[in-house]
């Protein structure tokens, strides 16, 4: 079994969200999942990469495999 990485920023921008704090996501993770789906790889799940002292992730890794 192949296992690759790919990794995204996790961009909190300046917005705050309805339940309190900062508001963080990404739009890039999508394109990267049809792109791999497309290609064979299946999404097997992410890890935070970078962390900042708050807790707020900043970076993941998004895990794709196939045989």
């Amino acid at each position: 079994m192949k296992v690759e990485f790919e990794r995204i920023n996790v961009d909190y921008g300046t917005g705050y969200s309805v339940f309190g704090g900062i508001k963080g996501g990404t739009e890039e993770h999508r394109e990267i999942l049809v792109r791999r789906a497309r290609d064979g790889w299946h999404y097997a799940g992410f890890v935070p990469v970078t962390q900042r002292s708050t807790g707020y992730v900043e970076e993941i890794d998004l895990v794709f495999e196939r045989e």
